[in-house]
């Protein structure tokens, strides 16, 4: 998963913070067009998880139909969350 490439892709920008909230909006939508649409499992997940470091994440029942798919975003999430903890 390259972050930086899938925000430059969906965003123009790997810097999203300097993007005006119109901007932002339209990158979530073509983020969440791209999610729906997305059959490749892993290329899926890496969507799922920009979504949710963006805070936009579908709940994962409704994102993922496998528990395996599941439990790994799960373990994302905390690994993630526990970084964001680190850096505080």
């Amino acid at each position: 998963m390259d972050f930086d490439q899938l925000l430059i892709g969906f965003f123009g920008t790997d810097d999203i913070a300097s993007l005006p909230p119109e901007q932002i909006a339209a990158g979530v939508d073509r983020l969440r067009l791209q999610f729906g649409l997305e059959r490749d499992g892993g290329r899926r997940f890496a969507l799922w998880c920009l979504m949710f470091m963006l805070g936009v994440a579908p709940d994962l029942d409704d994102a993922f139909e496998d528990a395996d798919d599941r439990e790994a975003a799960r373990d994302f999430m905390e690994a993630a969350e526990q970084e964001m903890e680190e850096d505080d």
